[in-house]
């Protein structure tokens, strides 16, 4: 999808440049008025197409990219997204702390439990044959 549809779909003049900003309103907007779901049964092919449409215009304008057919020029942005990709690997030994509060607790928790059973075993006698 050329830059220039995609600004139209949206409802931008051909010769604005909208900030992102400005463009995630816009195609809330139409994405609100052209949802499927608003429509009838018999309409709702034709939503669907303009909802993919919008939908493919606020990607084209986000992500800078520009599409002229299959032999016609391009280009494209780098969008950084802040999350970093490769490098190095978390080292093995950062997760030991959270593996000895793992243990604690439950280490913890069975020696309360055994406790507490063992009491309650004591003060109150059961005729449960399934009890020890």
């Amino acid at each position: 999808m050329l830059v220039d549809e995609a600004k139209i779909l949206l409802g931008f003049s051909t010769n604005s440049c909208p900030t992102p900003c400005q463009v995630k309103a816009a195609y809330r907007r139409k994405v609100w008025e052209t949802h499927p779901d608003c429509f009838p049964v018999h309409l709702k092919p034709d939503a669907e197409l303009k909802f993919k449409m919008i939908s493919e215009a606020y990607t084209c304008l986000l992500s800078g990219t520009r599409h002229e057919g299959q032999h016609g020029v391009g280009y494209s942005r780098v969008v950084r997204s802040g999350v970093p990709r490769g490098g190095r690997k978390n080292h093995p030994l950062i997760g030991i702390p959270f593996l000895f509060i793992i243990l604690g607790t439950v280490t913890l928790g069975g020696t309360n439990i055994a406790r507490a059973y063992r009491k309650q075993r004591a003060d109150c006698p059961s005729h449960n044959p399934f009890l020890p």
